[in-house]
């Protein structure tokens, strides 16, 4: 690894590096020490000025190698995982290697085989670079800190290209999947705005439920789901969205779960964290989900809105308060898992337990040997441990949590990368277990089958195996199986990012070759004669 600069401020101290990274680059373009003049083709422009894009500083340490700093959260110095940038103005066959060398966390799934995520404006599904590309370890120029490496290989000229550190999940794209919801006019499904973020977003509110179950004076069955409450979880908006799309479809399942229970959805907690590109805090530097004892109406204002519909809930008589679930993502761990509380009363500590059992049999990926229940004292201001001990006996409350990278399927050790669709199979199978909680697998099978009906516009634009358009004479094994918005399965067969390289010691030649037939959207094959060397940090 070429020699930094002894100009710039060594990284990682208290005062220099963290310090003087101020917010996201623009349109930054790295010329070669000594150059002046117009940038050339070759000459990366690296951005993050764009909604959830995260990249402070850029050093370029020799013609292929690049430094690469995350910007803290806002407000607050000690969060620094997240990143989602931009970069252009390459040359075909490019090849290069990003250090991103100033993670907060020593702790990585990059350990164990995750690999930041890339596409590109002529390739737009998001793929992860294969793990023999990717390497994290203990980096002397950097106080010794973790630095996580990744080589990469440009291949067309004219794309930009976009790396992450998870499948992204904005504001926006937040908004308009509930405007097209909205727009559906179901019964069944009611939005409201339950207040605003300090920067006046919205904190929106989902209803799922029969209208019946509102009348005034009618006795509720609630379950109460929040997200995003850290915005660099992105994992945690796709689980969501499973809940959601399920329980609003015509799967019969949905159909009873409506009719016995009210569904009550915060999805984004966190929206100004989540716009700003944040990994842990809100706009002012809070992580609030350590703020739930007593949070401030103009500090913590979305979270101050929450509790106090929960404590209204609570309060009402005819409203049953019986579950609370926070979702999460976890950078160290793998598949879906969740925490618990612990009570003196052995009895409800028993039944706190079935809930995740009942998960654990109908989702492959979730874990209950890595559910666990506790009362640490660091996790005082979480929504689980504050309701946990404000609700009563007939209440419970989790955290979800669902890896960053992967799962490995009971008896099998292989790592199952996770994709977004994945992500919303989880959340599809949380909201079916409550039909077996509840034990109301039987109304199921008495529903009588309707008779079929035109397709709205929304859709045929989803296409019938998107899970807001099932009917109630599909088979329920649909849970078990990938369903694909409105597309056939084999779509993008041909179209999967390919990001290739062999190692021979420390030498990576650096390749983008194709798997897949060769046409629109695919990558085409790049050929490389020399290598990159890569250091040999075996001494560590």
């Amino acid at each position: 690894m070429a020699e930094r600069s002894q100009t710039a401020p060594e990284a990682g101290n208290d005062i220099g590096n963290e310090d003087v990274i101020g917010g996201n680059v623009s349109k930054y373009v790295v010329l070669p020490n000594g150059y002046s003049g117009q940038p050339k083709k070759g000459h990366l422009t690296f951005d993050a000025c764009f909604e959830s894009g995260n990249l402070g500083r850029v050093e370029q340490v020799c013609e292929f190698e690049y430094d690469l700093f995350i910007r803290p959260d806002t407000c607050n110095p000690r969060f620094r995982v997240w990143f989602n940038f931009t970069v252009e103005n390459v040359k075909e066959s490019q090849r290069v290697i990003f250090n991103i060398v100033n993670f907060s966390k020593t702790k990585s799934l990059y350990r164990d085989g995750m690999a930041p995520m890339v596409k590109s404006t002529s390739r737009p599904k998001w793929q992860r670079l294969p793990p023999k590309n990717v390497y994290y370890y203990r980096c002397p120029d950097h106080r010794k800190n973790y630095v996580m490496s990744f080589a990469f290989c440009f291949d067309r000229e004219d794309d930009i290209y976009q790396f992450a550190y998870c499948y992204p999940y904005t504001y926006t794209r937040f908004q308009h999947y509930l405007d097209s919801l909205q727009k559906r006019n179901m019964d069944y499904f009611f939005r409201e705005q339950l207040g605003q973020s300090v920067q006046q977003r919205q904190l929106d509110l989902l209803t799922i439920t029969s209208p019946e179950n509102l009348r005034e004076g009618t006795e509720k069955k609630v379950i109460f789901i929040t997200g995003r409450v850290h915005p660099g979880e992105t994992p945690s908006s796709f689980v969501c969205q499973g809940i959601i799309d399920f329980l609003v479809s015509q799967h019969p399942i949905a159909r009873v779960l409506r009719e016995h229970l009210v569904f009550k959805i915060a999805p984004m907690l966190n929206p100004d964290g989540v716009y700003l590109g944040n990994y842990r805090c809100s706009l002012m530097g809070f992580d609030l989900n350590r703020h739930w004892l007593d949070p401030s109406p103009w500090a913590h204002p979305t979270l101050h809105g929450v509790k106090q519909l929960i404590i209204k809930m609570y309060n009402d008589p005819k409203t049953s308060l019986e579950f609370y679930i926070d979702i999460h993502a976890h950078s160290t761990m793998m598949n879906g898992f969740m925490y618990g509380n612990i009570f003196e009363d052995e009895e409800r500590f028993q039944r706190q337990s079935i809930f995740p059992k009942l998960l654990c049999q109908n989702a492959e990926d979730f874990s209950y040997t890595s559910t666990s229940f506790n009362r640490d004292a660091v996790k005082a201001g979480t929504g689980r441990r504050f309701l946990g001990g404000l609700l009563d006996h007939t209440s419970y409350c989790y955290t979800l949590e669902v890896s960053f990278y992967s799962y490995i399927i009971g008896g099998t050790t292989a790592a199952v990368p996770y994709t977004e669709e994945a992500y919303m199979k989880l959340g599809r199978n949380v909201a079916r277990t409550f039909l077996d909680y509840y034990r109301l697998n039987s109304l199921v099978e008495r529903m009588t089958v309707p008779m079929p009906r035109l397709r709205s516009k929304e859709e045929r634009r989803l296409g019938w195996d998107h899970p807001s358009c099932l009917r109630a004479d599909q088979q329920l094994e649909v849970l078990g199986v990938p369903m694909c918005a409105g597309r056939a399965l084999n779509e993008h067969q041909g179209s999967d990012i390919q990001w290739h390289l062999e190692c021979s010691s420390t030498a990576l030649p650096l390749g983008l070759i194709s798997c897949s037939p060769s046409g629109p959207g695919s990558w085409n094959d790049v050929a490389v004669s020399n290598s990159l060397l890569l250091p040999d940090h075996s001494f560590h």
